[in-house]
């Protein structure tokens, strides 16, 4: 179990909060944040590069030249790999990146990495509970008062984020803003602060706290 300090919007200490998650042994934790991390980025990829070979190169059905007495090499079509805007030899053609990892292990990789950046969590009562509109110097303002560098990642976890709250947040470069029951393992390692509602605490633990 671990502990954090619960504030207010104004960044002034209103009590305590604890997050209980079953974690990985020290032993395999980073093999298996490491094995998370590369399979979400593996996925990421489209996979949609594609070359044509030259039997897709359009043209090439008659011989460029005659086969002796011009000086030249022989040539038998201009879909050869040898002449510019021929075919390519081992392109790359369309194809899946994606790495397979078990249920099991993917919600531990997430446990543990949450746990792991548990130090660098801020929980913030009521968050933007009191904005009525858009505003994203509110959100930066925050930020302030709660320590957190201005060039830091930040990234802000809410049970269920408001229209007003993603509209004020979606022009903060180093800001990401992300449901509780969506986590990544990358996110969570990549941001150098954790931002989270209080409301987003009991649904982690409920989503996350079944194993």
């Amino acid at each position: 179990m671990a502990n954090c300090i619960v504030r207010d919007w104004q960044g002034k200490e209103t009590g305590k909060a604890s997050l209980d998650l079953t974690v990985a042994k020290d032993s395999t934790a980073v093999d298996l944040m490491h094995r998370a991390v590369l399979r979400q980025q593996a996925h990421s990829r489209q996979g949609t590069a594609s070359t044509l070979t030259r039997a897709e190169v359009r043209g090439g059905g008659r011989k460029p030249y005659k086969q002796k007495g011009t000086g030249r090499a022989r040539q038998g079509s201009i879909r050869t790999p040898l002449r510019p805007g021929g075919g390519i030899v081992f392109g790359p053609k369309p194809r899946s990146y994606n790495l397979t990892m078990n249920r099991k292990e993917r919600r531990l990789a997430l446990r543990t990495a949450l746990m792991a950046r548990f130090s660098d969590v801020v929980v913030v009562k009521d968050f933007g509970s009191k904005l009525e509109v858009p505003k994203t110097k509110e959100i930066t303002d925050l930020i302030g008062r709660l320590g957190i560098n201005s060039d830091s990642k930040v990234l802000i976890i809410l049970s269920t984020p408001s229209d007003v709250v993603r509209r004020s947040v979606r022009n903060l470069e180093k800001v990401k803003l992300i449901a509780a029951d969506q986590l990544n393992v990358f996110d969570l390692l990549n941001a150098n602060s954790l931002v989270l509602g209080e409301e987003a605490l009991a649904t982690i633990q409920e989503v996350y706290g079944d194993e």
